[in-house]
């Protein structure tokens, strides 16, 4: 699908849903960089903003990507409004034609699925080399669809952490899988029903 088809699908996606007041971060985020030095992070995929918030919040300088300018808009806004707008840069890139300039100490993409076209092994592969030298890539993709969620079907498949880092064709000298699992966690929905899901988690750390 086209660009322009990408942006209006996301934006009418998250203009129909209400603004989120204190948006959550992901729990593998949470769990992942509590303990790091803080730095310079790079949130692909931002939506809600919950985990840019996060990080902001725990001292780092977070840029904040999403295809939607809803999506980027309302997170510009929160930050501003939590005194966390010098800590949280917020742009609209899609991901299938640019990629964010910099350098990152911590790189998340969390859930980065879409039903539309979108070269994610590409993209993810960039985000390795936008890696300052012992930065890491966290990578959390769905290993369930829980009720709610659009991405069900018999024929779905939810590659685990392994195939993903084939996938990328790292360099293992320089690039280190310091984690490849398949967790479990009580997720809840928009309705507020809760449902066990399974995250594949991959997290990769540039050589030093």
């Amino acid at each position: 699908m086209s660009t322009i088809d990408a942006v209006t699908f996301w934006d009418d996606l998250y203009a129909a849903r209400p603004a989120a007041v204190d948006p959550r971060p992901n729990a593998r985020l949470t769990e992942t960089v509590t303990g790091l030095a803080p730095g310079y992070a790079l949130d692909l995929g931002c939506g809600g903003g919950g985990d840019a918030l996060w990080l902001a919040r725990q001292g780092w300088h977070v840029t904040a990507v999403d295809v939607s300018a809803v999506a980027v808009g309302r997170l510009a806004a929160l930050a501003r409004s939590y005194n966390l707008g010098d800590q949280v840069i917020t742009v609209r890139h899609d991901l299938q034609e640019s990629f964010p300039q910099g350098r990152f100490d911590l790189i998340c993409a969390h859930y980065l699925h879409t039903p539309l076209d979108l070269d994610r092994a590409a993209v993810l592969r960039a985000a390795a080399h936008a890696l300052r030298p012992g930065g890491r890539l966290l990578i959390v993709d769905h290993g369930s669809a829980a009720p709610w969620s659009w991405g069900q079907g018999p024929g779905i498949r939810y590659p685990g952490p392994g195939e993903v880092a084939a996938g990328l064709e790292l360099d293992a000298a320089a690039w280190t899988v310091e984690r490849a699992d398949a967790p479990r966690r009580i997720a809840t929905g928009p309705d507020g029903r809760t449902a066990e899901v399974t995250d594949h988690v991959l997290l990769i750390r540039r050589s030093g």
